[in-house]
């Protein structure tokens, strides 16, 4: 990493309607640029409910879909490099994906992420999820250069897997960019706790944002986005309000904690090993 990084959260009530989604996106992401905003990143399922029966109606072409081609404008128009949260991805054989997509300051199409670790649960409080049911899983761990710095793609049930991101730390992840849709149940015991503990065991920052659902909807997405810094300190965090959250990226911090705290490479290799099995998503 080069230089300090200013990075936007974007936060914001996901209905049914893929207009008025988009239409707070943009407000947010113009609100983005005018506070000099370098990286944005939208919640998981922007532009739709997270919801099983709307992820098929939703689906789209990864980049000739609709909403990629508002993510490719945005990123043009506003000058602004940005992690276009997740959307349901249909292939070209019609299986369907929760892909994430990095897209840089000229609206070109840096890396997409297809969700790794499907959300197949039944929680108490009656939560009960199966994303397999619509969604095939990604099969690549993506990190990639942009803004001269390392960054790392995860989308929300990733972070439960710290296997995959001490890969995306060795790979040289600097910062992870984890959309997400924890839920009412877990959110309040587990998100902010996993965005902390996959920070300090990486020493990375970690920007985790959600939105948030209507009031009756079938599944509450429990907001809270925040940034975490490599030593686990919380730098902004946004409630259940809708809104921009605005944080730092700093190499002098992340030298600093790494030079400390010398995880990475205090690890026994001679003693236990973890591997990638199939080639990343890179640039």
């Amino acid at each position: 990493m080069e230089r300090k990084i200013k990075i936007a959260l974007i936060q914001y009530e996901i209905g049914a309607d893929w207009g008025v989604n988009i239409s707070k996106a943009e407000t947010l992401l113009e609100k983005a640029k005018e506070y000099g905003a370098d990286l944005a990143v939208l919640p998981e399922m922007f532009m739709c409910p997270y919801d099983l029966q709307a992820f098929p109606k939703f689906a789209e072409k990864i980049p000739d879909g609709r909403t990629c081609g508002k993510l490719q404008g945005w990123s043009r128009e506003l000058g602004l490099h940005l992690v276009g949260g997740s959307i349901p991805e249909e292939d070209d054989e019609g299986r369907i994906f929760n892909t994430a997509t990095l897209w840089d300051g000229q609206g070109n199409l840096l890396a997409t992420h297809r969700k790794v670790h499907l959300f197949d649960v039944d929680l108490p409080g009656g939560v009960s999820f199966q994303e397999s049911k619509v969604f095939a899983p990604g099969e690549k761990m993506t990190v990639v250069d942009v803004l001269g710095l390392r960054l790392g793609l995860a989308v929300c049930y990733d972070v439960r897997f710290p296997e995959l991101f001490r890969l995306m730390a060795l790979a040289g992840a600097e910062v992870v960019a984890l959309p997400g849709a924890f839920n009412n149940v877990s959110g309040p015991h587990h998100w902010e706790m996993s965005l902390r503990a996959r920070a300090v065991e990486n020493t990375v920052y970690m920007a985790g944002v959600s939105g948030t659902a209507p009031p009756g909807s079938s599944y509450d997405s429990w907001g809270h986005s925040m940034v975490v810094d490599p030593f686990g300190e919380i730098l902004v965090e946004l409630g259940r309000a809708e809104g921009l959250g605005l944080a730092e990226i700093d190499p002098a911090r992340l030298k600093d904690v790494r030079s400390r705290l010398p995880l990475l490479v205090q690890r026994r290799d001679d003693l236990y090993d973890l591997r990638l099995k199939k080639e990343p998503n890179k640039s």
